[in-house]
């Protein structure tokens, strides 16, 4: 099964600003298993690609909040996720079709029950 996992950063990911639950080993081992893998954030775009790179990991995407529905089109998939840590992360996701898990739902790595099919 093809799936898209979309990060908020802040709040979420462990290199947040606040630190969130979702390591990057996390982040890597989803990746490793084929999900195409990005984040949406109240970040610029080019401080989102900065933090990817700093990890030394390789991204697929990076989007304002807004952007969801265009990430969509760009990247076919069987499962569309996000993790957010906030309301509008939910909205947002949810307006565009993709299942949403709040922050501490993701640091129980959801997405793996789809990507060992």
């Amino acid at each position: 099964m093809k799936v898209l996992i979309s990060f908020d950063i802040d709040g979420c990911l462990e290199n947040g600003d606040p630190p969130g639950p979702i390591t990057l080993d996390m982040v890597r081992k989803a990746q490793a298993k084929g999900a195409i893998i990005g984040s949406c954030s109240d970040r610029a775009p080019s401080a989102q690609r900065t933090l990817w790179e700093r990890a030394g990991i390789e991204y697929d995407f990076v989007t304002p909040k807004y952007g969801l529905p265009e990430i969509k089109e760009r990247f076919p998939a069987d499962k569309y996720i996000h993790t957010g840590d906030r309301n509008l992360d939910e909205q947002f996701a949810v307006q565009a079709g993709y299942d949403f898990y709040w922050e501490h739902e993701g640091a129980e790595e959801p997405w793996l029950q789809y990507l060992d099919d």
